[in-house]
């Protein structure tokens, strides 16, 4: 009897067995069996004495920039890669190792100062949107809320805030990443551009700890894989700024736009090179 319900149940199985996808072969040359933890390195000791100069930058990537591309594909998570919201979608979903901070009363709060609980958190990842539809029985409007989860192809830009800083200890200038925050594409009712919206920030001195293990594409050589956490660490990509510490505490586009404000962003990223340039005699 016991026999019988056995082969029963496998005669059951069969058919999901026989749907499941299961590699029989090996999709690769060799078995990769190195799978390293990597230590984040931590930030040498900064005494407050010793910084003699400091200038707080807000910048953006924009990942529609070929150099940036490895920060944005793939859209959909593979085997061996994900993208840089996909990892930080599954670090706040999932792991819950990171914390997401909220904008605030304001709207434009980047201080840290309101952390998200994972209910805030799911509702913004995957939020619900009404669609229309018509009633074939009495031909009238209805309207349908719909999971509408936000997807990494639709985050296309990054801010970053940042400490542009001068050791005088170690005569080392050194850019310390605060936070960075992704930005999703905001459209009106009409399905118009508005621009960009950030979601939420990140606190970035807690997310290096994910970044370290997770890889980016290494165009060069596909067995020596390259961390996000170097690729920011390296300064490895493009970007612009978009504000820096001023008494007013406004953006540049708030006084500035088209081409001028792109100048002025120039402007201020050569500022940054000279001031660590000037200070030695060649």
């Amino acid at each position: 009897m016991k026999t019988l319900k056995i082969l029963l149940v496998i005669a059951l199985l069969m058919p999901v067995l026989a749907d499941a996808q299961i590699q029989s072969v090996l999709d690769g040359a060799y078995v990769p069996e190195h799978n390293p933890t990597r230590k984040v390195v931590p930030y040498p000791y900064l005494r407050e004495a010793d910084v003699m100069w400091n200038k707080r930058i807000w910048q953006v990537i924009d990942l529609r920039e070929k150099i940036n591309h490895t920060l944005y594909f793939p859209t959909e998570p593979i085997e061996d890669r994900k993208s840089l919201f996909d990892i930080i979608k599954h670090s706040l979903l999932v792991d819950g190792s990171i914390t997401a901070y909220g904008l605030g009363p304001t709207g434009d709060d980047d201080e840290f100062l309101y952390p998200l609980t994972s209910v805030e958190i799911d509702s913004l990842l995957n939020p619900q949107e009404s669609v229309t539809s018509i009633n074939v029985d009495t031909g009238e409007e209805e309207y349908t809320w719909v999971p509408a989860p936000v997807e990494s192809r639709i985050i296309t830009q990054f801010q970053l805030k940042e400490d542009w800083l001068f050791d005088k200890q170690r005569s080392e200038r050194y850019v310390r990443i605060i936070g960075i925050a992704p930005m999703k594409e905001d459209y009106d009712k009409d399905g118009l551009k508005r621009g960009y919206k950030i979601l939420f920030w990140i606190y970035y001195p807690e997310l290096r700890y994910v970044l370290a293990n997770q890889d980016i594409f290494n165009m060069h050589n596909d067995a020596q894989p390259v961390s996000f956490e170097v690729l920011f660490e390296h300064r490895m990509f493009q970007s612009y700024v978009i504000k820096e510490s001023n008494v007013y505490d406004r953006p540049i586009m708030s006084y500035y736009k088209g081409v001028d404000a792109l100048l002025e962003s120039e402007k201020i990223r050569n500022d940054l090179f000279l001031m660590e340039h000037d200070l030695w005699h060649y």
